[in-house]
């Protein structure tokens, strides 16, 4: 059984999200390929499994004619789906989403995709998040889906103990677009200073992932609201080594910040937990997988900066709770994300098409 993975480029959480499905898969004796269309600031995942970076038909098709894959899975270019089988592929051809930004978006983009999800593709794949699931009901009644939670690698990512940092941090992962949201996230720490005027603002971001103009529109309100002194910014740090990361902000006291208007799983937020980082975070849909208000995470109401400082301030002030909220975090993704049972509902997905 021979798989192939395909995404635009080799960063965030879907080059994560192939990285643990491949080894877990291939755990499984399942082999798999990654595919990124454009080289990025990952991609380097060592002689596990081999990655091809093209673009071009000649590039795909050799791929493809180089490997007699049983099923090729595309996460979010519906558009490549018709090149595949231009360029001859006749196997099983599963369209993958992950995110797709605010529900509008994702509403226009599955809107796009129908037509050639009805033509060219055999089933969907998505993660349980609710309104990319009532979409697919909405727009394309007629096409196999197949629900399958995301893999977390919880002995990776789990707390390390270190020296802490003087004063408390407020961390943020994301790409400087508008549903990522970096603009609540300045609004916030800029409030949170009044109550804790040695805040630090720690930043994780890949920079050339930035919509057009967001950076210069960050460096102006950075400007503005006076953070620029109080501001680190970490670019393309590889993921194994998040980890140390989240680990210190727990120990300096803070928390990670998640602000995004929709996300379809949350990579950031569920690696936080793990590592029993405490996360304060909008009901962004995706993330109600790992966080249970006052349980395992904090919640706060989209745009309501007053409440989000309350519970920012309960988050960090409130020992016992901050205690608990680590504990249960970490004790419910060891839980739920078993990578064994991914391998196990994947297998039953191509097993559903007769590949064995």
């Amino acid at each position: 059984m021979k798989v192939l993975f395909t995404f635009y480029v080799p960063s965030g959480g879907v080059e994560t999200l192939n990285n643990l499905r491949c080894e877990s898969l291939q755990r499984s004796g399942i082999e798999c390929h990654l595919l990124y269309l454009m080289p990025g600031s990952g991609g380097d995942n060592g002689a596990a499994f081999p990655t091809f970076i093209g673009s071009t038909d000649e590039e795909i098709s050799k791929v493809i004619r180089s490997n007699d894959y049983d099923a090729i899975i595309v996460t979010s270019n519906f558009a490549l789906l018709e090149r595949l089988r231009m360029l001859g592929y006749k196997g099983i051809l599963i369209y993958e989403v992950q995110g797709l930004g605010t529900r509008n978006e994702a509403e226009e983009q599955i809107t796009a995709a129908a037509p050639f999800l009805q033509s060219f593709c055999n089933a969907i794949l998505l993660p349980p998040t609710n309104h990319l699931l009532e979409l697919f009901i909405q727009i394309c009644p007629w096409m196999q889906r197949f629900v399958i939670p995301n893999l977390v690698d919880v002995n990776a990512f789990k707390h390390i103990p270190n020296d802490p940092p003087a004063d408390p941090v407020i961390a943020w992962v994301g790409r400087l677009e508008s549903n990522k949201n970096w603009r609540e996230y300045l609004e916030i720490a800029y409030c949170l200073r009044s109550h804790k005027p040695n805040l630090h603002l720690w930043m994780f971001h890949d920079p050339t992932l930035a919509g057009a103009g967001e950076q210069e529109k960050f460096d102006v309100m950075l400007q503005l609201l006076g953070l620029k002194d109080r501001l680190n910014v970490f670019a393309n740090i590889p993921n194994g080594i998040m980890p140390v990361y989240y680990s210190s902000i727990v120990n300096s006291g803070g928390f990670l910040l998640s602000t995004s208007i929709t996300e379809g799983f949350g990579y950031a937020v569920a690696e936080a937990i793990c590592c029993t980082c405490p996360v304060l975070s909008t009901d962004s849909d995706g993330v109600r997988s790992f966080i249970m208000h006052n349980q395992t995470g904090k919640f706060y109401p989209l745009g309501d900066i007053d409440t989000a400082v309350t519970e920012a301030l309960e988050l960090m002030d409130n020992e016992r709770l901050r205690s608990s909220i680590r504990k249960q975090g970490r004790d419910h993704m060891v839980a739920s994300f078993d990578p064994g049972q991914y391998s196990l509902s994947f297998r039953e997905m191509l097993n559903s098409f007769s590949i064995f």
